[in-house]
């Protein structure tokens, strides 16, 4: 048995060990948007509305600077003790959650675990989760440093806004074997991606974090441009390194164990705080931005830069895609709001609706989905969009 820790509450669950140790947890967690909105403080740069999902908490890929070290509970046991929570039948809590809704925007495995971890050939939640998804024709992404499974392609190719995201750090294989425990080969990785283009879905590649001194070199990051392009990259989405406060003296040590890198020069580059977390200076950043942009356009590929913001006061920000990114959405593909019309189980994409609520909240003009609260661009909860599934008439609608 294992004991986990919340707040003044603790519970007690009995540790799987094979295929690695994990702890099966009933949860009546929900779905839910993203964590910040862009009012007051300036703290979002993502455009279009998600429902994010994470049916596991901890990754044995286990990823040397990934901010969830940092994370309590199921993340901290993960940490501690390398046991993985495993959300139990979260796909059938899924879709109870789902059928309550007439109003979606694409699902997104997962923002901090990857979905496709080696625990999920045991479980497949997350395919199942996609079927959910699928089967009610919402569109659903994915992010992972692992193997996209063919059950995966198979069931995305169904939908037409589906699409997947492959995180791959450097092509080389080294240098990637120091950054986290698990994970696909780089090979593996590239493969990933063609394998999304050979079953015509959108590709794209998450060249994030890039890793100051040990990932940053021009010629590398051209290198590995230009390989996930051949390969059928059409979006690259990029960001710097940051640091949760609490990590950073472990990160520095292990980075100069791996790497010979001194811990004085991430200490000197890394100066700015900017929501708990140490960020690379603005000067750097910026430059490293404008590297990639040059390198992206050279190589024919749309970009964007993922959460990376400038400081202005101490408490607001301001995003720096604007600057940098040469696409309409974050990654690369407008994903429209989808909506449910009468009482049957499929739901549509709204027409005209490009899916960046971010551009509508700096308009004049009423969002063509007729959500005004979308365009508030905000961190919206389930029961959001089950009051927004309200004003939705069953019998018919001029959205689609």
């Amino acid at each position: 048995m294992i004991t986990v820790k919340f707040g003044r509450t603790s519970r007690q669950f009995e540790v799987v060990k094979s295929p690695i140790p994990h702890i099966l947890v009933d949860s009546n967690k929900e779905l839910h948007g993203w964590w910040n909105g862009i009012e007051p403080d300036g703290n979002r740069e993502c455009t279009a509305e998600k429902l994010l999902i994470n049916p596991y908490n901890g990754c044995s890929h286990n990823c040397l600077f990934c901010y969830s070290h940092a994370l309590a509970g199921y993340f901290r046991l993960f940490r501690e003790k390398g046991v993985v929570a495993v959300f139990k039948d979260f796909d059938k809590k899924v879709a109870k959650q789902l059928e309550g809704l007439r109003v979606a925007s694409c699902g997104y495995l997962s923002p901090v675990t990857d979905p496709f971890q080696p625990i999920n050939e045991r479980y497949e939640l997350s395919e199942k989760i996609i079927k959910e998804f699928v089967d009610r024709n919402i569109p659903v992404q994915f992010t992972t440093k692992g193997r996209i499974s063919d059950t995966t392609l198979k069931l995305i190719k169904k939908q037409e806004h589906s699409f997947g995201e492959v995180s791959i750090l450097t092509l080389d294989e080294d240098k990637r074997k120091k950054l986290m425990a698990g994970g696909a080969s780089t090979d593996e990785l590239a493969r990933n991606i063609e394998r999304l283009a050979n079953e015509a879905k959108f590709a794209v590649c998450r060249i994030d974090p890039i890793i100051p001194y040990v990932t940053d070199g021009e010629e590398e990051l051209e290198e590995l441009v230009r390989r996930v392009v051949d390969a059928g990259a059409k979006h690259i989405i990029t960001s710097c390194m940051d640091i949760p406060r609490v990590l950073k003296n472990e990160l520095y040590e292990e980075l100069e164990k791996r790497f010979r890198i001194p811990k004085r020069e991430f200490e000197r580059l890394y100066t700015e705080v900017i929501s708990g977390r140490f960020h690379a200076n603005i000067e750097y950043r910026r430059k490293l931005f404008g590297l990639m942009r040059e390198i992206c356009d050279r190589n024919k590929v749309k970009m964007s830069i993922c959460m990376e913001f400038e400081s202005l006061d101490g408490k607001r920000v301001r995003g720096l895609n604007k600057e940098f990114m040469s696409s309409n959405n974050c990654e690369g593909v407008n994903v429209p709001i989808y909506v449910r019309k009468g009482d049957g189980k499929r739901f549509e994409p709204v027409q005209r609706c490009d899916g960046n609520c971010l551009k509508c909240h700096f308009s004049d003009k009423e969002p063509v989905c007729g959500i005004s609260d979308l365009r508030k661009a905000g961190a919206w909860k389930l029961r959001d969009y089950r009051r927004w599934s309200k004003g939705i008439k069953p019998s018919k609608t001029n959205l689609f």
